[in-house]
C-alpha cells in the first residue's frame, strides 16, 4: 500500500507568498477593470505588466495619451508621465487623474488611478487602473444641456443666461469688449393666453422668440428667462448707442402682427437695459435690467437702468414695511385743515389729512407714503383707520363743547378703496360707533375712482347718500371729467384743484376755467370748494366769483386736534379776508 503523503505540521512555517508582481499578468487579468503594474526607478518608469482590458483601452485610444503611455513612461514626457513622476516623488497613498483622449465627437474620457504596491529595492511599483468615463461624461453633458435649455423655444434658459452674463463679464474685466443686458417682456401675454388657450400662447412664444433672433447681430446671445420674458446679452462696439439700437430693432421686428389661427394680433414689448460694469454680480445686473423693464412699461419706450431710480424704489419698499408697522402700532396721526366760508369767514368744516412722523426718518410726506400705501394695498387699512379716527375726533370735539358743533369733517377716499373695500359698511360702522349723524361727514373721492368702474362707483355713491353723508369730487378738472357723471351721480360738492386756483392771478385761462367750474356747479345745484388759497387776493376773487368755501395756507395749515378746535373758536364771525398763517 503506497504511503500517503505526510500532512504538514500546523506549527511548520508556511512558504513565503510570492510577490504580487511575480504573477502580475495572472492577477491583473482577474481584475474587472483595465489595469497595469508600473515600475519606477532611477532609470524612469515602465509598464511591467498589464491585463487584456488595459490593452484594449490602449488600442482604441489616440497616440497622444493612452496609446502613448509606454512611450511617455520611457521618455518621461506627457500628461500621464508627468503625473506618474509627481506621484512617485510625493509618496502619496493614492492619486486620481481625469483626462480627455482625443477631440471632438470621437473624444474619450478616462480616470487614471494609482495605488502603491510593495517596492523591490530601489524600484517602486504602483497599480495603475484606468476607467473609461466616456459614457458617464456624455450623459452628464446631455443632462446639463437639457438643464440649460428651454424645452418650448429651444433657447437657453434662465440658468444658462446667468452663465452667458458671467462669460461676458470676464470679457469686460479683460477689457476686450463691452456688453449690456436687455430684458424683453411681452405685454398682454396673459390675456392672449387666457382668451386663446395655452397652445396658442406657446405658438406665440415660439414665433416671438424667432423674431427676436432675427433682430440680433452676430455675437449677441438670447435666452428665455421667464414665462413671457427674454434676456439678451448685447456686445457693445460703440457703447450705449449699440444697446439702444438693439432695442429699436426688436421693436421694429414686432411691428408686424402675429398670426394665430385665423387672428392677427399686435404684440408689444417693454425693454429694459442695463450696462455691464467690471466686477458686477450677474444676478444684480439682471435685476437692474428687470427694474428698467418696469419703468419701460410705464413710459412706453425702452428704458436704461438708473441707480437713482432703483434707490428710490428701494426706499418705497422700505417705507411700505415701516408703514405697515406704523399702522399696526398706531403711530400715524390725523391733522385737520380748516374749510372756510368765503363770505362769512367762519369755519364750515375740516379736511382730515394723514401725517406720519417716523422715529428715524422724521416727517414723511403724504405725497410719498400715500402712493406706497395704494400700490401695496395698505390703503385699505389706512383708509379705515382715518375714517375711524376722524369720526372719533369729531365726536370728541362735540363732547368737549357739550353740544353738536356746526361743522363737518371731510375724509378722503382712494380709488383703490372704492374698488376693493366696502365703503358704505366702513362709513356706517364709524357713524354707529361714535353716534354721529351722516351729515357730519363728507367723503371726498377723485375722478379716477369713477372712471375705473362707473357701475361700482354709482353703487358706492348711492350707498353713501343713503347714510345721509355729503359726497365731494376732489381735484375736479385734473382727471377724466365727464359731464354725464356729474349729472348722473349724487355729487354735492366740486373741489377746484389748486393747480387752477394758484394760477388765477397771473393766468387768464385759469380764471376762465374756475369761472366755468363755478357756473357748472351752480347749474347742477352743487356747492364748490377751492383748494390752495394762499393770498388775500385769491380769497377775495373767489368769493366775488361765487365760490362757496376754500382752504389753504392763507387761512391755516393742517392743524393738530386741539389746535383745530381752537382755530374754529377763533374764527367765529370773522370776515373772510382775514387769514392767519400758522
Amino acid at each position: 500500500m503506497p504511503a500517503l503523503p505526510k500532512r504538514a505540521s500546523p506549527r511548520s512555517a508556511p512558504h513565503p507568498a510570492p510577490p504580487l508582481w511575480a504573477d502580475g499578468p495572472v492577477l491583473l487579468d482577474a481584475l474587472p477593470i483595465a489595469a497595469a503594474i508600473i515600475e519606477h526607478d532611477v532609470k524612469g518608469s515602465r509598464i511591467a505588466a498589464h491585463n487584456l482590458r488595459f490593452a484594449e483601452a490602449v488600442a482604441i485610444s489616440s497616440a497622444q495619451t493612452m496609446a502613448g503611455l509606454k512611450r511617455q513612461c520611457l521618455s518621461g514626457e506627457g500628461l500621464i508621465a508627468e503625473h506618474l513622476i509627481q506621484w512617485f516623488e510625493s509618496e502619496a497613498p493614492v492619486s486620481d487623474l481625469d483626462f480627455r483622449d482625443g477631440a471632438g465627437v470621437s473624444a474619450r474620457f478616462y480616470r487614471l488611478k494609482l495605488a502603491p504596491l510593495p517596492s523591490h529595492g530601489e524600484c517602486r511599483r504602483a497599480l495603475c487602473s484606468v476607467v473609461d468615463r466616456t459614457a458617464e461624461v456624455q450623459a452628464e453633458r446631455t443632462l446639463r444641456a437639457e438643464m440649460l435649455r428651454d424645452s418650448l423655444t429651444g433657447l437657453p434658459n434662465r440658468l444658462a443666461f446667468t452663465e452667458m452674463i458671467e462669460a461676458a463679464e470676464r470679457k469686460v474685466e479683460a477689457g476686450t469688449a463691452g456688453h449690456a443686458v436687455l430684458v424683453v417682456d411681452m405685454l398682454r401675454f396673459s390675456r392672449i393666453n387666457e382668451s386663446m388657450g395655452s397652445l396658442a400662447g406657446d405658438e406665440l412664444l415660439i414665433t416671438f422668440a424667432r423674431r427676436l433672433i432675427s433682430a440680433l447681430r452676430a455675437g449677441d446671445s438670447l435666452a428665455r428667462t421667464g414665462g413671457n420674458e427674454f434676456g439678451i446679452v448685447v456686445t457693445l462696439r460703440r457703447g450705449m448707442s449699440d444697446a439702444l439700437k438693439a432695442a429699436l430693432r426688436i421693436q421694429e421686428a414686432m411691428n408686424a402682427p402675429f398670426k394665430l389661427s385665423e387672428l392677427e394680433i399686435k404684440v408689444e414689448c417693454a425693454i429694459g437695459l442695463a450696462i455691464m460694469q467690471p466686477g458686477q454680480d450677474s444676478e444684480e445686473l439682471f435685476r437692474n435690467a428687470q427694474f428698467a423693464v418696469k419703468q419701460a412699461k410705464a413710459s412706453g419706450r425702452p428704458e436704461v437702468y438708473e441707480p437713482k431710480e432703483a434707490s428710490l424704489a428701494r426706499r418705497r419698499f422700505s417705507i411700505e414695511t415701516e408703514l405697515r408697522r406704523a399702522l399696526d402700532r398706531d403711530l400715524l396721526d390725523l391733522f385737520y385743515q380748516p374749510l372756510i366760508n368765503l363770505k362769512t369767514g367762519e369755519v364750515t368744516g375740516f379736511e382730515a389729512l394723514a401725517r406720519w412722523t417716523h422715529e428715524d426718518r422724521g416727517e414723511i410726506s403724504p405725497t410719498e407714503f400715500i402712493p406706497v400705501a395704494e400700490e401695496s394695498g395698505l390703503i385699505l387699512s389706512l383708509g379705515r383707520w382715518a375714517m375711524d379716527r376722524a369720526a372719533s375726533t369729531l365726536a370728541g370735539w362735540d363732547a368737549t363743547a357739550g353740544q353738536k358743533l356746526p361743522f363737518y369733517v371731510a375724509v378722503n377716499l382712494s380709488a383703490i378703496q372704492v374698488a376693493r373695500d366696502d365703503i358704505a359698511a366702513m362709513v356706517g360702522g364709524a357713524l354707529r360707533s361714535t353716534g354721529l349723524s351722516g351729515d357730519r361727514l363728507t367723503l371726498e373721492l377723485t375722478e379716477s375712482s369713477i372712471v375705473q368702474d362707473p357701475r361700482r362707483a354709482t353703487r358706492v355713491f348711492d350707498a353713501l347718500k343713503a347714510l345721509d353723508t355729503t359726497v365731494a369730487m376732489d381735484d375736479f378738472g385734473t382727471g377724466y371729467s365727464s359731464l354725464a357723471y356729474l349729472q348722473r351721480l349724487p355729487i354735492d360738492v366740486l373741489k377746484i384743484d389748486r393747480s387752477f386756483v394758484t394760477g388765477m392771478m397771473v393766468d387768464p385761462d385759469s380764471v376762465a376755467i374756475v369761472r366755468a367750474v363755478l357756473s357748472l356747479a351752480d347749474a347742477l345745484g352743487m356747492s364748490t370748494t377751492a383748494e390752495g388759497i394762499e393770498s388775500r387776493e385769491l380769497a377775495t376773487t373767489l368769493a366775488a366769483l361765487g365760490c362757496a368755501s376754500g382752504q389753504g395756507y392763507f387761512f391755516a395749515k393742517p392743524l393738530a386736534t386741539d389746535e383745530a378746535l381752537e382755530f374754529w373758536q377763533s374764527r367765529l364771525r370773522k370776515p373772510a379776508t382775514k387769514g392767519s398763517r400758522r
